[in-house]
C-alpha cells in the first residue's frame, strides 16, 4: 500500500508547537513503524533537516507553491502524477479540496468556532469552512480526544463511526526528571517557582494566572511564564507591569526542547488555566518529569491528567489559588506519583500504530 501524506505542519518550523508538535511526533512514529507499506511526504518547501531521513519506503515530493497549495497545487498533483497514492492522510485540518483517492483528516480541535473574535474575519473563514470541507469528504477522521470527537459530531452532523480517538504521545526519552541549575541561571530563574509553558493567546488565561499570582501569600516564589507570543498577547505582559511584578514574573520566551524536561523538573508545579485546550501535550512531558500538574477541568484536560490532575475552574480565580496551594501543598508526592504513573498510558508508537490502522481500513473498504 502506498500512503500519501501532507506533512507541512511539520516542517514549517523547528519551534514547534500544537499541530506541528503532533505531525512531527506522528512522523517519526510512522517512521520507525515496521509495516510492509510506502510513503510519500508531500511538502511544499524543502523538509528540514529533522524530519526522517529518505529511505525506499519513506520519500519525500516536494511540489513548491506558495497560495492554495491544498486547494490547487496538491489535488492536481494527486490527479496527474504516478503512482497515486492507496489513502491520503492530511496532518492538518485541510484536506486536498479534491482527491482521486480515499482521504483520512487530522483535526485536533474546533476551539477557533468558540473564539471567533479571536481571528481576523479572513482566516476564521477559512478555518470554518476548509474544515468543513475536509471533515464531510473524508473517508475518515482522526482526532485527538474524545472531547473533540464529541465537538465534530456536534458541530459537522459526522457518523461517530467514522471518527477514530488517537492519543498524542511525548518524547520519552526527552521527558523525565532532569535537574541543570544552569538553565535555570540562563533565564535568571530562582526556585521555587510555578511554570507555565505554552502560547501566549487569550485562550491559555495568562492573564488571570498572573492575578491570581500576585494575590498569593508565597512571595519567594517566581512565576515562570514560557512560550512563543501568538497573537492578541500585549494585555499579558501590560498585566505584569500594572500589578508591579516584574521582579516575580519571568518570561522566557520559547524554550529549545531539550532544556524544557529542567525548567519542568524543577518547578513546584506546572500550571495550565486555560479556557480550552485542544489536547495539551505539555501537561503529559509535566507529569512524565515528575512535577504536579494544577489544569483546567475543560475540554481534553481531563483525558490527559486523568486521576493526577489537580483541577481548577479556570474563571475563578480562588479554584486557581486553591489549585496552587494543592499542588505545593502535603500531598505533592501523591500527585507527582500518580503524574509519573499516567504519563506512561501515552507513546507516540501506539498513536501511530491505531493511525496505521484507520489508513488500512480505508483502503479495504474504499
Amino acid at each position: 500500500m502506498l500512503i500519501g501524506i501532507d506533512a507541512n505542519e511539520a516542517n514549517l518550523t523547528r519551534n514547534r508547537v500544537g499541530i506541528n508538535q503532533y505531525t512531527f511526533g506522528l512522523l517519526h512514529a510512522l517512521y520507525h513503524l515496521k509495516s510492509s507499506h510506502k510513503f510519500v511526504i508531500y511538502l511544499k518547501t524543502p523538509l528540514l533537516e529533522d524530519l526522517p531521513e529518505a529511505k525506499p519506503y519513506w520519500q519525500y515530493r516536494v511540489i513548491p507553491f506558495s497560495k492554495l497549495w491544498t486547494q490547487t497545487r496538491l489535488p492536481f498533483d494527486l490527479y496527474t502524477h504516478h503512482p497515486k497514492p492507496d489513502v491520503f492522510f492530511s496532518l492538518t485540518h485541510y484536506a486536498p479540496r479534491w482527491s482521486p483517492t480515499p482521504t483520512v483528516v487530522a483535526i485536533m480541535d474546533l476551539g477557533f468556532l468558540q473564539t471567533p473574535e479571536q481571528f481576523t474575519a479572513r482566516d476564521f473563514n477559512q478555518l470554518k469552512y476548509w474544515t468543513e470541507y475536509s471533515v464531510k469528504q473524508a473517508a475518515r477522521i482522526i482526532t485527538i480526544s474524545e472531547h473533540s470527537k464529541k465537538d465534530i459530531i456536534s458541530a459537522y452532523h459526522i457518523n461517530p463511526a467514522s471518527i477514530t480517538v488517537t492519543y498524542p504521545g511525548y518524547d520519552q526519552k526527552l521527558f523525565k526528571p532532569t535537574h541543570n541549575p544552569e538553565v535555570l541561571k540562563k533565564y535568571k530563574i530562582t526556585e521555587p517557582y510555578f511554570l507555565f509553558l505554552s502560547s501566549l493567546k487569550p485562550s491559555k488565561n495568562v492573564e488571570g494566572l498572573i492575578h491570581v499570582f500576585s494575590k498569593l501569600k508565597a512571595n519567594n516564589y517566581q512565576l515562570v511564564i514560557s512560550g512563543k507570543k501568538a497573537w492578541l498577547y500585549d494585555q499579558i505582559f501590560a498585566e505584569v507591569k500594572k500589578l508591579k511584578l516584574e521582579n516575580r514574573v519571568i518570561f522566557t520566551g520559547f524554550v529549545e526542547e531539550t532544556e524544557v524536561p529542567v525548567l519542568m523538573t524543577h518547578a513546584e508545579a506546572f500550571v495550565m488555566p486555560s479556557f480550552y485546550e485542544g489536547f495539551g501535550i505539555p501537561v503529559l512531558e509535566a507529569m512524565a518529569c515528575g512535577t504536579p500538574v494544577v489544569i483546567s477541568k475543560v475540554a481534553s484536560l481531563p483525558e490527559v491528567a486523568g486521576p493526577a490532575g489537580i483541577y481548577v475552574n479556570p474563571h475563578d480565580s480562588g479554584s486557581i489559588a486553591s489549585g496552587l496551594q494543592t499542588a505545593i501543598g502535603p500531598k505533592r508526592s501523591d500527585f507527582i506519583k500518580l503524574g509519573l504513573n499516567q504519563a506512561q498510558k501515552f507513546s507516540w508508537s501506539v498513536c501511530a500504530f491505531q493511525t496505521l490502522k484507520v489508513l488500512e481500513m480505508c483502503v479495504l473498504h474504499s
